[in-house]
């Protein structure tokens, strides 16, 4: 599993301090809507193309933890 500082940012400047997919601007939260709708993970990532799939995997295993 990846250092979760390298999947997640949390900057006041960014998304008004929500968590964050490193790197991006997409909020943590917005994969968890996503599959509690229903939507692939496949159908997320042509969502928001600047998540990548490690990240949000890598995500997702932390959330199983």
């Amino acid at each position: 599993m990846d250092n979760i500082k390298s999947l997640i940012s949390i900057v006041s400047d960014v998304q008004n301090g929500q968590p964050v997919f490193a790197g991006t601007r997409v909020p943590v939260q917005t994969l968890f809507w996503h599959l509690e709708k229903g939507i692939t993970r496949e159908e997320f990532f042509e969502d928001f193309p600047s998540v990548s799939k490690e990240k949000a995997i890598g995500v997702l295993e932390i959330g199983l933890l």
